[in-house]
Parts: C-alpha cells; structure tokens; sequence
C-alpha cells in the first residue's frame, strides 16, 4: 500500500551510515540523509506545474510558502527511503500523490467537519441577512434620529430654562424696588409658579422624548435577540466541531498505542490543543509510518516558496517542529524510540568565574559567556544572578537592570540594591542609556546604515520566538551599521531603541528586516557553535555620582 510512498533514494547512501539513535527532531540542523531526501524532495517541488505560483515564487503578492517534511524510514526488509509530507492543506487540498495523507481527512465532502463547516455557514448566512435587514436598519437609523433629537431638545430646554431663571431673577429685583405688600407678594408667587410650571414641562417634554428613544430602543433589541441567538449556537457549534476534531486526530505510536490529540494536551492541562494541532508535516509523516510498518530514522522539514509576513521563514530552509503543538504530539509518537539528546543542551555553559567589567558599592557590569541564563530558568538555576547572589550574599540584590538571551554573550548591568535597580531601569524605561551589539550576519548587507521599525510579539504556537506583527507587536526599532564584510558575512553594529525579546535576531533574519540572519542563530537561522551576537558597550548614568560612564567588552568572535 505504500508502494508508492516509499521512496528510494536517488543519490548513493551506501556509504552513509544510519544513526545510531533518532536524531533530535526539534532542531534545525538536520541529518545527512534527511538533506539528500530533501534535495530530492526541492527538485520534485521546483518541476510540480502551476505550484511555483501557489508557493509565491512568480510575482503572485498574496500566495506564500510552506513546511514540507522528509522521514527517513526503513522497511521490514531494511531498505532505506524516505516519506514526504507538507503541513495543513495546499491551495484547498490536503492529499496530494507523492505525499503521506492527513492523519484525518478534514477536507473529505462527506466528512463531519466539512458538514459541520456548512451547518456554520449557513448560521452565518442567516446572521448576515438579520444583521443587514431593512427593518434593523431602518431602525437603527430612526434611535440615532430619536436621540439626536432627544439632545437637540434637552439643550434647548436647558438654555430656555436658564435665560428665564435670569430673567424672573431680573423681574425679582425689579418687583421689590417698584411693588410693596400683598401685591409684591402675589407677584412673587406668579414668578414661582412659572418656574415651577416650566420644570414640569421640561420633564414632561423629556419624558416623551425619552419614551420614544426607548420605544425603537425595544425594537430594535426584539430584532437583535434572533441574531444573538444565532452567534451562541455558532459558538457552541463551532466549540463542538473543535472538539470533534482533535477526537478524530488520534495518533500512534512505534507500538500502535492511541491516543486522541485532546487527551495529549489535557495531560499537559491545557483545556483545548492549539488550532491545527496533528496536522502539520511531522505528525503525518510519524503516523504513515507507524500505521505501514516502517521504522522512522530521522526526520526534517523545511519552508518551500515566499516567506510569510510575521515568522521568519526564508525558502529552502530547514526548521524544527513548532513548539507548543508538534512538540507534545511527536513527544507520544517518539516516545519508545532511543531519540537524542538536544544538542543545543551540549553547548550550556557552567563557566568558573564570571568576568566582573566593573563593581562598586552600589552597581556591578558582568561579562555574561554565550550560552549562560541570565536568570534561573525552569530547569536550570545556575545563571548570573544566582553567581552573583552566591558571590555577593551581603548586597541586597542582586538586581539584573536587563536581561540577555542565553545565547547572547556581552554586559550585563546588575543593581545592588533596589534604589539603584529602581534609578537604572529608569533610564532603561526613558532610554537615556546607549547599548551597542556587534552581530556577524550570514551574508552579504548592500547598504552601509539604517534603522528597521517591525513591531513584535510572541508566537503564541512556538515560543519563545517572535513574530512581526503590524496589528498586536510592540514597537521595535534597530539603528545598525556595517563594520566590514568579509567571507561571505558581514560584521555590523546594532544600536536597539527599544528592548523587545529577540528584537536583533528578528530584525537581523526577517526579509523585512536585514534579511540576514545572525551566524549561529538556531531559532531565525542556522545552529552553529554559539550565536554571533555580544553586548560589547554600555552607557549609563551613575545614579550616585549622576556622571556619565561606559563599560566595553571586545567581541570574542
């Protein structure tokens, strides 16, 4: 049955030998294997007709990429070949010759989801035909009429109330020089009366306005219940259909144990798993296997066609699973396999001695290594603030100003106690300190200078890493300048306005940003022995001595 999908390779893998363990799926730095069937699969891909448009690769502005995946697997006669994939659908199909099926096919016409989809469809038809009526909006017209007059009444009545208070004041006034006794009297008690009178019209005048407002208000309320009706069986319906998704997506494992996507995240206690969970590259792929017998070697994906707006995705390179949904899926799928260590864990660093730049009594500028937490993490407690703490137990702090990427080396400002910590975020928060990178870039950048502004936020489905954002991200801005180019990189200057998580490695590798990404950068790049990226100056203002001060740290790269 998978005759057809098993694929042998075409170069000569004779005198490669397979690996030992699994690779390490969630990496970024595939095996040798999986880079000969991926070079097959780009050629494969590149000669599909009609597919270099969907993908973005002619002048089409609103098509865009996507993951493919290899899986290197072994037969019960142990030939070695390869599966290939692709995640979600393409141009509204997701089985395609040549390539795994869904792990559930959500597309079939007869299925419950895409009748489930029509039943959403035709609750929406029915909202948009309540929601667009003559009747709603003629009346929605008539209650912004009814109170535009209400308002119109109320000021008028207001300034009519007003100027004859001034005037029966003036007539007060005029009556006791001119008027004496009873007649006085009586005049007075008119004037009263009027006043009196004129505030019961007033209301009553009000009221009959504001009866009308509320008259349409009514009506318009007995139009709107159908369509409230109608968006709360939507949503109950559209729950529902989530749910009976991730029922049907239930996936195996080497030894043929199930187990649905829901319960996968509810054991993690998670509620719901995140949209599209079960259907990208890699699950398929582990799931054809497991279901045909063949035993999967190592596995790899990678973005075919134009990078999307928001991730860093640049065509032809490879990428690790997402986080939040492929890791905890593949985690059961993988989880009787001898799978590898992350190699990325290799390069943590535990150095003996931190670098001190700088100390006195009241502030300290370390030289954080490359691979070392800035904080304790989950996982892991050795870090620079728990060094310093260990170093320096007689300070009230430490207080770490900032923060850098485990991966990032360079300076690091640290506060001893939180009158200081308070007065130096300060000048973090109103930017009057200066901070300067040096990053090597993996290619070539034309211009000299320049400043890129591409707002950021967390990708809610990979963590830790940053989308580009126009709509939800926080304002990010990089000043940078190149240094010198040589061997294919270029060594620049970064200058950050702004503090966001990941700022320079997205503005470095985005194609709206440099379109370079920094050398060693295994999330927006490619792994190598360490990122290429280093706080090398700092200035500050002492919050003591009120005098400017700056601190340097050579690059070590």
């Amino acid at each position: 049955m998978h005759s057809n999908l098993f694929k042998q390779f075409q170069a000569d893998i004779s005198k490669i030998d397979l690996p030992d363990q699994f690779p390490f799926p969630f990496t970024n730095e595939p095996h040798q294997l999986c880079r000969l069937a991926a070079l097959e699969l780009m050629k494969n891909l590149s000669q599909q007709s009609g597919w270099n448009q969907i993908f973005g690769l002619t002048d089409n502005e609103a098509s865009v990429g996507k993951m493919f995946g290899v899986l290197v697997v072994q037969d019960s006669e142990n030939n070695v070949g390869y599966l290939s994939g692709f995640s979600g659908a393409i141009d509204g199909c997701n089985n395609y010759t040549g390539f795994v099926p869904p792990v559930y096919d959500l597309l079939n016409p007869q299925g419950f989801f895409k009748i489930g989809e029509q039943n959403l469809s035709q609750i929406n038809t029915k909202i948009n035909q309540l929601e667009n009526s003559i009747e709603l909006s003629t009346a929605k017209n008539e209650l912004k009429l009814a109170k535009t007059e209400f308002d119109i009444l109320q000021t008028s009545w207001k300034n009519r109330l007003k100027n004859n208070k001034t005037l029966r004041k003036t007539q007060r006034i005029n009556a006791q020089d001119t008027k004496e006794g009873k007649e006085l009297e009586q005049y007075l008690d008119e004037l009263n009366r009027a006043s009196q009178l004129e505030k019961i019209a007033f209301k009553k005048a009000m009221a009959e306005q504001k009866s009308i407002v509320e008259s349409i208000e009514k009506q318009i309320h007995q139009l709107i219940a159908p369509i409230e009706e109608l968006k709360l069986l939507r949503k109950n319906k559209s729950a529902q259909l989530q749910r009976d998704i991730f029922h049907h997506f239930q996936l195996l494992n080497s030894k043929e144990e199930r187990i649905t996507v829901t319960d996968i995240f509810h054991n993690m206690g998670e509620e719901f798993p995140p949209a599209g969970a079960g259907d990208c590259a890699g699950p398929k792929l582990l799931q054809f296997a497991f279901q045909h017998q063949l035993k999967p070697i190592a596995l790899a994906e990678f973005w075919w066609g134009k990078s999307p707006k928001s991730e860093v995705r640049k065509h032809k390179h490879f990428y690790p699973p997402c986080r939040s949904k492929c890791v905890p899926i593949m985690q059961h799928m993988l989880k009787h396999f001898n799978v590898a260590d992350d190699p990325m864990a290799s390069l943590m660093k535990a150095p003996d001695d931190l670098e001190i730049i700088f100390e006195d009594q009241w502030l300290m500028v370390v030289n954080k290594p490359e691979q070392f937490l800035s904080v304790p993490g989950k996982e892991i407690s050795d870090s620079v603030y728990q060094r310093i703490k260990q170093m320096r137990p007689e300070a009230e702090g430490p207080l770490l100003v900032h923060r850098l990427d485990m991966a990032t080396s360079g300076l690091l400002l640290i506060a001893k106690d939180s009158q200081t910590h308070k007065a130096l975020q300060s000048q973090f928060i109103k930017r009057t300190t200066q901070k300067r990178y040096v990053a090597l870039l993996d290619g070539i950048i034309e211009k000299d200078n320049g400043t890129i502004d591409l707002p950021l936020r967390v990708d809610l489905d990979n963590r830790p890493q940053q989308l580009v954002c126009y709509e939800y991200g926080k304002s990010a801005r990089t000043h940078w300048q190149v240094i010198n180019r040589k061997n294919g990189n270029t060594r620049v200057y970064f200058y950050p306005v702004t503090g966001r998580t990941h700022q320079l490695r997205v503005h470095a590798a985005h194609f709206e940003g440099l379109n370079c990404p920094i050398v060693g950068d295994a999330l927006y790049g490619q792994a190598s022995n360490r990122l290429y990226l280093h706080a090398d100056w700092l200035e500050i203002t002492h919050p003591q001595t009120e005098k400017r001060i700056s601190f340097s740290s050579p690059a070590p790269f």
